[in-house]
């Protein structure tokens, strides 16, 4: 791969890091401590063009890439993971399926909206009796002359619990002639029949408005089915491989924090006279997370850029999905570890970032189906080197 960060790409990643820095990390604990979601700051991320930077100036966005995107996820993750998630899902999942299949008229209802920050975008996929088997839903979407009406339930949607108005994607059974077919829908959260569930109560992420979605007789227009009615899976498939790049960038920006606060405390924590970053097993660790974030951050890097190139990137985008989200939780236990007692001390921040790491390794499809995936790959490939 024959890659080097534009200028732009540059001028972005600084942008979000020095955002992160003095808007996001200060008042992360805060967050998370009273599960209050900063609108004030997804506000500010609007204005800055973050919302929509892969996307056409003619809808509001930047006119950047996919790189550049990833880049801005990975700097915001460092300074807040749940900020990071919102932006992800909105930015990398929701606009990205409207803009990729939606008519020329949802883009401008929908896409333009996500864009300036006024909406905010969710996903619908998982429900309660389908997790790993996607594919196993039991929500129904039906034609009722000029609406389409919706039952079921859909769980552990992000983002869905905000105030602010919100655009949920969710993926249907609809009764063909040849069978049932699976189709997706763009339902505002002001839809008749449209209802909330309770908020999950969650190990961490408290800033990160999550809900069940049940749907009792919903009601949407027509006009609201999203793409190919015979393809909303294959639709909802290929958004989430470019939603698991931004799960590796809010890896390795959660991984990055770890980092950069073990370093700071060892270099300042003193035992036996000395600081303990001069004690040889410490500085292994802090070697080993810093060749675990590099190696993660390539590979995310170069997942976008293939993409970003119209090639294929399924390989580079599950491995870097897979092992970024694994490395983390590696890394923020050795930070943990590094800290020693005060780890566990809530003012410190690696205590928070230890709880918001494993949940990584479970969204947008489990380390157990990238593995799944990724071998699939290599049983029907002769040179596994096809992807370098």
């Amino acid at each position: 791969m024959n890659f080097d960060l534009s200028d732009e790409h540059r001028m972005i990643r600084d942008t979000a890091r020095k955002f992160a820095d003095e808007v996001i990390a200060p008042r992360a604990e805060e967050m998370e401590r009273t599960g209050e979601y900063p609108y004030d700051i997804f506000a500010q991320m609007a204005e800055l063009g973050m919302m929509g930077l892969p996307y056409p100036e003619e809808y509001g966005g930047s006119g950047g890439d996919w790189v550049g995107t990833m880049l801005c996820i990975e700097e915001i993750a460092r300074g807040d993971i749940t900020v990071a998630a919102l932006l992800e899902v909105t930015t990398g999942i929701a606009a990205q399926e409207i803009f990729a299949f939606g008519t020329e008229e949802q883009k401008r209802t929908w896409l333009v909206p996500l864009i300036e920050g006024k909406e905010i975008g969710a996903f619908g996929l998982t429900e309660p009796d389908s997790g790993s088997d996607a594919a196993s839903l039991k929500t129904t979407a039906v034609l009722d002359g000029d609406e389409w009406v919706l039952n079921g339930a859909k769980q552990f949607i992000t983002n869905i619990g905000l105030d602010n108005a919100t655009i949920l994607l969710a993926a249907a059974k609809v009764k063909t002639g040849r069978g049932d077919v699976i189709s997706t829908f763009i339902i505002p959260k002001t839809a008749k029949g449209f209802k909330l569930g309770r908020p999950y109560r969650k190990l961490s992420w408290h800033a990160s408005a999550t809900s069940e979605v049940i749907l009792e007789d919903c009601r949407i227009p027509r006009e609201n089915i999203l793409g190919d009615p015979n393809r909303g899976f294959a639709q909802h498939l290929a958004v989430l491989e470019t939603g698991r790049i931004g799960i590796a960038a809010m890896s390795v920006g959660l991984a990055q924090a770890c980092f950069d606060h073990a370093l700071r405390y060892a270099q300042e924590r003193t035992q036996f006279g000395q600081p303990v970053f001069n004690f040889q097993a410490v500085q292994f660790k802090l070697a080993d997370m810093a060749v675990a974030i590099e190696l993660a951050r390539n590979e995310y890097v170069k997942a976008a850029w293939l993409k970003d190139q119209g090639r294929p990137h399924t390989f580079e985008t599950t491995v870097a999905k897979l092992y970024a989200s694994e490395m983390v939780e590696k890394v923020a236990s050795d930070a943990f570890q590094i800290h020693g007692g005060y780890g566990f001390m809530e003012e410190y921040a690696v205590s928070r970032y230890y709880a918001s790491a494993k949940v990584l390794q479970i969204v947008d499809g489990t380390s157990e189906v990238q593995r799944m995936i990724l071998g699939r790959m290599l049983g029907s490939r002769s040179d596994s080197r096809a992807w370098v």
